[in-house]
């Protein structure tokens, strides 16, 4: 078969809770154009796929046309790489199994892949991030949820059903929080933006010293993170905890992963020192001692949406090239 020439862009999807991010990305790895739009307006996910179709062809028609696009990868939470589905999605409006990968196939004609965002966030570290050249590390992605993606011997581990590396989903405290999965005490209520402001509630009522916190009807991670710059003790104590936690967790993980490094991800992740100084001291003390010194802590140096849009491009040109048109 003759062949005249090959498509040289791709397009990379970021779904998010609040935003889906949509972006034109070339086989070098550039970012020709992007889009966005409001992901929860759209509960419905009929209405969904009919705007986030409409934003891609939008942008496709206006940066080079269809004829340059090879293919489409997409990430999301819970998605599944095996399937093609986003399955159970906890944090997400659409329950149950969503179709996602092969509904875009249908209406766009063209090869469709579809991931677990921490999956193609680790994708992204790899390629274009502070994984180049590792073999074995792993993603933490901390923001609504906390995901995770790991790599073994330069290879993505996905389990025998896609959903290795769930960390945030694994029992932390018997019985403690109400987890967004229906299960009790996983680390992710622990060590996640909505277990943040509750851990904040608790330091305040238990402790009667004065806090910013107080003041503040709606808090979040990043408004304790200022706090703390301002020297305020109980949201110090905050992260402090929560650092705690993350560390445990993840010395779990990694005396089973033995990860050259853990690189996180994600707005919680801009806390900085409150948050990874207590993590790396729980993480010592408590990982097997022959990992003891040996796992770096790594915050991504990426912009979250460019990296996870970069990501899902990896997707989509590693997927099996299809469509319509040709």
């Amino acid at each position: 078969m003759i062949q005249n020439g090959i498509k040289t862009r791709v397009v990379g999807v970021d779904i998010s809770l609040e935003r889906t991010s949509i972006g034109i990305v070339d086989i070098r790895g550039n970012i020709i154009a992007t889009d966005c739009f409001v992901t929860s307006e759209y509960p419905y996910i009929g209405d969904y796929v009919s705007v986030l179709c409409e934003h891609i062809l939008n942008l496709v028609e206006q940066n080079g046309g269809y004829e340059t696009i090879r293919s489409v990868g997409m990430c999301s939470p819970s998605g599944n790489y095996r399937t093609s589905s986003i399955e159970n999605a906890p944090n997400m409006p659409w329950k149950g199994i969503v179709p996602l990968a092969a509904m875009l196939r249908d209406r766009l004609g063209m090869a469709v892949a579809l991931a677990n965002n921490a999956h193609a966030m680790a994708l992204g570290e790899q390629t274009f991030g502070a994984a180049h050249g590792m073999r074995d590390f792993a993603v933490i992605s901390m923001g609504h949820g906390l995901g995770s993606c790991f790599f073994s011997n330069g290879l993505v581990h996905l389990g025998n059903d896609g959903f290795a590396g769930e960390v945030g989903h694994s029992c932390f405290i018997p019985n403690g929080r109400l987890c967004g999965c229906g299960k009790r005490g996983c680390l992710e209520t622990y060590c996640a933006a909505n277990g943040i402001v509750k851990t904040a509630k608790e330091v305040m009522a238990e402790r009667s010293e004065p806090s910013m916190m107080r003041e503040v009807e709606t808090l979040s991670p990043k408004i304790i993170q200022n706090f703390c710059e301002l020297g305020d003790v109980l949201a110090i104590e905050t992260y402090r905890r929560t650092g705690y936690w993350l560390g445990m967790g993840l010395a779990n993980y990694a005396s089973i992963l033995n990860p050259e490094a853990f690189i996180f991800t994600g707005g919680v992740a801009q806390a900085g020192k409150w948050l990874f100084e207590p993590a790396n001291e729980a993480f010592e003390e408590h990982v097997f001692h022959n990992i003891q010194g040996k796992v770096k802590f790594l915050v991504s140096n990426l912009e979250n949406r460019t990296r996870n849009m970069l990501g899902a491009s990896v997707l989509a040109w590693n997927v099996k090239e299809y469509s319509l048109f040709k």
